[in-house]
């Protein structure tokens, strides 16, 4: 696994790149990721507003802050993600606004879809739910923990609508991206910080 996170890493994206990088594929009609269609076209132009809005909006709690001022190991944070996903617009922002906080973490952001090595071994259920970040110690890429694809209420949510109606749709999606302005990424925070403790 180690190696696999070494190849991984080589090829990562600082969060500022891989910005620049969906945005470049954006304006030729492009998405990052296998796959290219309308709908994943439709749905980057939406993460791109809802990252500029996180950005300038999301605020860290005090308690998360000083945690992370006084974090003892240097640590990178390596995500799986793609430009078109929706949990990865609302959740990376955060990832970055944690890691800024601290000298001692490093965030890199890698595409699931150049990387299957990695995401092969991080399946969740069985399946290549993104994002999903890797919390590693700096020095030797052990794993400290994992934190993804949501947060555990915001699993529920999905759970739950799928358990009813039998599939997420647009009305699941609105509703989660409704849980998600109302939490403020405070089950974020807390979860991760959950991992480090």
């Amino acid at each position: 696994m180690k190696s696999t996170i070494q190849k991984s890493l080589e090829n990562s994206l600082t969060y500022s790149d891989y910005k620049t990088k969906i945005t470049e594929l954006f304006q030729k009609g492009l998405v990052t990721g296998n796959d290219q269609n309308e709908k994943l076209l439709h749905y980057t132009e939406l993460n791109e507003a809802r990252v500029r809005r996180l950005d300038k909006t999301l605020q860290l709690t005090a308690e998360v802050k000083a945690s992370l001022e006084n974090l003892n190991n240097e640590q990178i944070w390596l995500v799986i993600s793609e430009g078109w996903c929706g949990d990865s617009a609302q959740l990376i922002p955060i990832f970055n606004k944690m890691a800024e906080v601290s000298d001692r973490i490093e965030l890199r952001i890698v595409l699931r879809d150049e990387n299957d090595d990695l995401m092969n071994q991080f399946l969740t259920n069985g399946t290549r739910s993104i994002p999903l970040l890797i919390l590693l110690d700096k020095e030797t890429l052990t794993v400290i923990g994992k934190f993804g694809p949501r947060p555990q209420e915001a699993r529920q949510l999905i759970l739950d609508y799928k358990s009813e109606h039998g599939h997420v749709d647009e009305t699941a999606k609105t509703n989660l991206h409704k849980w998600y302005t109302e939490d403020k990424g405070i089950s974020t925070q807390n979860e991760i910080m959950a991992l480090l403790q």
